[in-house]
């Protein structure tokens, strides 16, 4: 089976006219901007926000996203970039810019993508607002609403508001990031002396309020021509809220100007290395981060400028770190009105994860289950409970000796650190790898630390200049007199919330050369001690990057000896240069590579004589795609039981294969081997109605296919818990474009059992 990207394809002329792009293999050229590439991934997030095919609370959704994204991308990559360029430093990155060269190209493009996303707000409150969903202006606030606001800014709001005068007896306050707030220009009604002031919004309270129903209103038609009743959903803002009560917060004065605004703060923490206790200094960093110098002022359109120049010079921000906003200011927050259990007609259909067959059939033992095979899980599709209930089980099982667990991020009230806590409690010897690096999850890995230190865990950090991303979790159990580990590697966080909405996969497996090499890696963190010999796992940042390499070298002299040769790969980000030079080195040769790369892409595809073997795809959809694949055809054309399989904690960036603690699992059991490579993979290929497809000149054009109605969407072909053997399930007519026939007699029954 080809993969194929079905009508739209890589164009070498689509944005160069009837001649082909050329670029010279060692030119800069040959790559894409990271930022820039991150930048057309939050347009293709926004561009669903305007998709009339999502549901209209979903389309909210995608546009709150959208906005978050774009802070976080201000906070970390825009933020490093305007030290770089204050530092005064012109090195070039590898597609050839200046870091300020980089700056005006980002700015452009966010000043587009912000005006985009003001002008979709627009166009979405219309469409709900006939949907009965309405975010009300202060006018528009009846005399029972205005009774119930009274009452709610009495008791919810007043209570944490700290209305402050800025004189030389009241400096200006601290705005922490993320932080709005009202800068107001009064006048005594009495003839005095005006006042300058400012109205700090505490994050503390929600943003937009609901307001109480009369009854519900008719919004649809049913099946059978009756009206379907649905609740209408009416908020207020805060920030209306607030302004119908200044008279309350400022009496004896009346307000001649205002103006909302909004602060980001730089947010990275940088990591000194000969730092004696790492909690501590991470502590002393967030508490840095939070007083990070303001790198973007966002203020409403028309405030006046003598106020306005009062906020650019208090928060110290230059003139091109100013953005006026005609609209909604933190449409970030526009996610707060998404209710779907008051409106489920406008949001997706409820999604809940099937437990998988196997686990059923053993009585819910998970340890019964893998001793019996490998066992593959396919989150958010089968459910997350599986991985929860293997350390569950773990704790209580007495026969189990020894747990070792990575914790990059969890949720807050994590089951797992539960489990980890009851297994030391229980005497068991529980070793957990904490990472405090994770980026804006530094505070809760320090508090679920300390946690796991008060029940008797061993607490590890790792390394001081090395993230440990790698997903791993062992389980030693006592079986008839013998030790036998149970192993756990994945491709995302051991976080129960995000697994319901990223999709990730889970290897369960018994074999003792992949439980050697994980409790060789885990020594290797807890240690410093580097492996002398892994067996079948490969790990950054020492063997991962040149294994990748390796392949892709076979790949090349199978092409060159005319055999098949041919990659498949899925990731979220692919940016590592000499990486992208060894696939352009394959597609040169003749392999062909097809790639499913979700956000930044730095390879150029379907370029003559650099990338025309190569097609790269990204899918954005309801569920975040976030599994890290790679197939390697291994002298027989894709799908076949030769390739190389492998799932991994890594995408292609040089943080990840250079700069941190990753894996890369081989596949070898038959069965998983086949879920992964002719079941995931291949459905990820052949996904249309959510793909984009990469040209050579950056832009994703979305696939094009002849029936949108009827277009392959991979993750209701996953949801719809399709019976890939053809065994009567929903979804068995789609078996043999997935499935080769030697598997279809003895296939699993559904796409991760």
């Amino acid at each position: 089976m080809r993969a194929d990207f079905l009508n739209t394809r890589v164009d070498p002329k689509a944005a160069h006219g009837k001649k082909a792009l050329k670029i010279e293999p060692d030119s800069p050229q040959r790559f894409f901007n990271r930022e820039l590439s991150w930048l057309a991934f939050n347009w293709r997030v926004l561009e669903e926000a305007e998709n009339p095919r999502q549901p209209l609370l979903e389309r909210v959704r995608f546009l709150s996203i959208s906005a978050s994204n774009l802070d976080e991308f201000y906070m970390v990559r825009v933020a490093g970039l305007r030290g770089l360029v204050r530092q005064g430093v012109k090195a070039r990155s590898i597609d050839g810019r200046t870091p300020a060269e980089q700056l005006r190209e980002i700015e452009a493009d966010a000043r587009a993508l912000m005006a985009k996303q003001q002008e979709l707000w627009s166009l979405l409150r219309k469409l709900l607002a006939k949907e009965g969903v309405e975010i009300l202006r202060a006018d528009k606030l009846t005399d029972a609403d205005r009774a119930y606001l009274d009452k709610h800014f009495l008791n919810q709001v007043f209570p944490v508001l700290t209305p402050l005068a800025i004189d030389p007896a009241h400096p200006f306050p601290f705005i922490p990031n993320k932080g709005f707030a009202l800068a107001l220009q009064l006048k005594s009604t009495s003839g005095g002396d005006g006042l300058e002031a400012l109205i700090p919004i505490p994050s503390q309270v929600d943003r937009y309020i609901a307001l109480p129903v009369e009854g519900p209103i008719p919004v649809e038609i049913g099946p059978s021509g009756a009206p379907i009743e649905r609740p209408p959903l009416r908020y207020c803002a805060l920030e209306t809220l607030i302004d119908l009560y200044l008279d309350r917060l400022f009496p004896g004065y009346t307000v001649s100007s205002k103006a909302l605004f909004r602060i980001l703060r730089d947010s990275d923490i940088e990591i000194e290395e000969e730092a004696e206790d790492l909690v501590a200094m991470f502590e002393s960093a967030l508490k840095r981060r939070r007083r990070g110098e303001v790198i973007r002022l966002k203020i409403a359109a028309g405030a006046p400028k003598k106020l306005a120049r009062r906020l650019i010079r208090q928060l110290e921000v230059e003139d091109d770190e100013v953005i006026e906003v005609e609209g909604l200011i933190g449409v970030s927050d526009v996610s707060q009105i998404i209710d779907d259990r008051s409106r489920p007609d406008l949001c997706w259909p409820p999604y809940n994860p099937r437990m998988p067959e196997r686990v059923r059939d053993f009585a819910g033992d998970v340890f019964d289950a893998i001793r019996e095979k490998d066992m593959l899980l396919h989150h958010p599709y089968e459910s997350f409970e599986t991985v929860v209930r293997f350390l569950q089980q773990a704790a209580q099982d007495p026969d189990v000796v020894a747990i070792r667990q990575t914790l990059y991020r969890t949720s807050k009230e994590s089951p797992i650190v539960a489990a980890l806590c009851e297994a030391a409690e229980a005497g068991k010897s529980v070793t957990a790898l904490v990472e405090l690096k994770a980026r804006f999850d530094e505070a809760a890995n320090i508090r679920l630390a300390k946690i796991l230190e008060r029940a008797g865990v061993q607490v590890i950090y790792g390394f001081v200049e090395l993230k440990t991303h790698a997903k791993m979790s062992t389980v030693v159990r006592k079986e008839r007199g013998e030790l036998v580990t149970y192993s756990h590697f994945g491709t995302g966080n051991y976080h129960p919330i995000t697994a319901k909405i990223y999709t990730d996969l889970s290897l369960f497996t018994c074999d003792e050369a992949l439980a050697r090499d994980g409790t060789r890696l885990f020594n290797y963190i807890g240690s410093y001690s580097e492996p002398i010999e892994m067996e079948r796992l490969a790990y950054s940042p020492v063997t991962l990057k040149r294994t990748i390499i390796e392949h892709l070298e076979r790949e090349i002299e199978n092409a060159k000896a005319g055999k098949p040769a041919e990659v498949w790969a899925k990731m979220n980000s692919l940016i590592e240069p000499e990486v992208i030079d060894a696939l352009y080195r394959a597609s040169q040769a003749g392999v062909q590579i097809d790639l499913v790369i979700r956000g930044i892409c730095g390879l150029r595809p379907g370029v003559k004589d650099l990338s025309e073997n190569i097609r790269v795809k990204s899918v954005v959809g309801r569920f975040l795609e976030h599994s890290r694949i790679a197939c390697f055809a291994n002298g027989a054309a894709l799908p076949s039981r030769k390739a190389k399989v492998y799932i991994s904690s890594a995408d292609w960036m040089d943080r990840n294969l250079n700069r941190r603690v990753e894996t890369l699992c081989p596949i070898t059991n038959e069965t998983v081997h086949a879920q992964i490579l002719e079941q995931v993979m291949a459905a990820n290929l052949l996904d249309e109605a959510q793909s984009w497809v990469l040209q050579p000149d950056g832009k994703f054009v979305r696939a094009t296919p002849p029936d949108p109605d009827a277009a392959f969407n991979v993750h209701d072909f996953f949801m719809r818990k399709p019976s890939l053997s053809g065994r009567g399930e929903r979804g068995a007519e789609d078996a043999p474009r997935l499935i080769p026939s030697y598997l279809q007699e003895d296939a699993p029954a559904t796409a991760a059992e």
